[in-house]
């Protein structure tokens, strides 16, 4: 895998003054953020070079190109996804905006007094907090599914928080802290049975394992450009067509009408109606170009080895005394994603220490703060790995993971 690096410019990046070398970085922090290769930089130059215009609103052939590369990006997300239909796909900046626009359009016409949304206590506050809004705002009931803190799955009987009085259960694919993929074709199926829509984040699921969003039975999925390899700024949201349909916009503005009045306005067709203003055309078209750079490398590649990083990872640690590892300890079950503590010695001071090493991870409550406090763990490290790091990296990592308690102090 190897091979990948060389795609990526910032790996060996060295500014004109020669200030900058990332030639020794050691980067695992791609939860957070992936890294862009060369193509994706290249084909959002080649777009503002060649095809810079406003898309959707000029009746010239520049205009029209670059339409066209923004419906083909459109398009790309679609099949990436197994979306029946490229018009259920939404642009947005990432998957915070696509879980509020969920939230704040079919959450606020669908929920009501007395009903209840369900997720779990490992998701991200971007599913956290729009829930909690829509649950306040309507007189509703929030709901948490709470893991279980060895294994970091939730268990089978959380499920019956699934009742007939549920609306929306909203969660995860995949923890940014503990690494859990949860079984959504499941939790889909009981909340159809139920009577409510299921609402997934995906975030951390698309750069590392396939999606079929029909297979999973969601009825929505958001997703962020730059955790797959490309550009921050742009997202998407996957809806079934008939429920957008009947959804009010979210944003409203230029380009979202189909005509106005002193009084009125009607709305463009979906998904236009969701897309207000000037959209993120270069970005929509650097996500592309990163989708389909993933799919040359292959998620079932991907998957294969970021599995094998965090076994090596974890055995590793497994290793050192006063490490504690959060959530599951078979690698095979992390999708890449590490979270671990060090008696003694802050997470901050954990990641100020391997930075010192040239070694980035990320530390802190990683938007997950009721996920910590129901583990009691007020914030964590966490490493998160990818296709382009190495095998020597985790070793790097292991090596001074196994340092950080006697260069903060301690004699053990």
């Amino acid at each position: 895998m190897n091979k990948y690096r060389n795609d990526f410019p910032l790996f060996k990046a060295i500014d004109e003054k020669n200030s900058v070398d990332n030639s020794g970085l050691v980067y695992l922090d791609t939860a957070a953020t992936a890294q862009r290769p060369y193509i994706v930089l290249n084909a959002m130059t080649h777009f503002y070079a060649t095809q810079n215009a406003n898309p959707l609103r000029g009746l010239y052939s520049l205009s029209e190109r670059a339409t066209k590369a923004y419906e083909d990006a459109r398009e790309t997300v679609a099949k990436f996804i197994n979306a029946p239909s490229s018009r259920e796909i939404i642009f947005t900046r990432n998957t915070s905006e696509g879980l509020n626009l969920i939230a704040n359009t079919y959450g606020m016409q669908n929920v009501g007094a007395g009903d209840e949304v369900v997720i779990s206590i490992m998701e991200h506050h971007s599913n956290i907090l729009p829930w909690q809004f829509v649950c306040q705002a309507k007189g509703a009931t929030l709901k948490f599914m709470y893991v279980d803190k060895e294994t970091g799955e939730i268990p089978e009987s959380e499920y019956a928080k699934i009742t007939p009085k549920t609306k929306i259960v909203s969660l995860t694919h995949v923890s940014n802290v503990l690494g859990t993929t949860n079984p959504i074709k499941k939790i889909a199926e009981i909340a159809h049975k139920n009577g409510a829509v299921m609402v997934v984040d995906g975030a951390q699921s698309t750069p590392h394992i396939k999606v079929d969003v029909q297979d999973l039975g969601a009825d929505f999925f958001a997703m962020s450009g730059h955790k797959l390899c490309g550009p921050m700024g742009i997202g998407a949201v996957w809806g079934k067509f008939d429920l957008l349909e009947k959804m009010p916009p979210f944003l409203r503005g230029g380009e979202m009408i189909e005509y106005v009045t002193e009084t009125s306005a009607t709305w463009a067709e979906v998904p236009h109606k969701f897309e207000a203003g000037t959209v993120s055309a270069g970005d929509a078209v650097g996500m592309a170009a990163a989708i389909r750079y993933i799919q040359s490398v292959g998620l079932d590649t991907i998957t294969e080895h970021d599995n094998a990083l965090a076994v090596r990872l974890i055995e590793g640690m497994k290793k050192i005394p006063h490490v504690n590892i959060i959530g599951n300890k078979d690698g095979k079950k992390r999708c890449g994603i590490v979270t671990f503590t060090v008696d003694g010695v802050h997470p901050h001071d954990i990641a100020t220490l391997l930075s010192e090493e040239n070694i980035a991870i990320r530390a802190g409550h990683h938007c997950a703060q009721p996920l910590g406090a129901y583990l009691g763990e007020t914030a964590t490290a966490r490493a998160s790995l990818y296709f382009y790091n190495t095998e020597e990296e985790i070793d790097a990592l292991v090596e001074n993971v196994a340092k950080l308690r006697a260069w903060s102090g301690f004699k053990d």
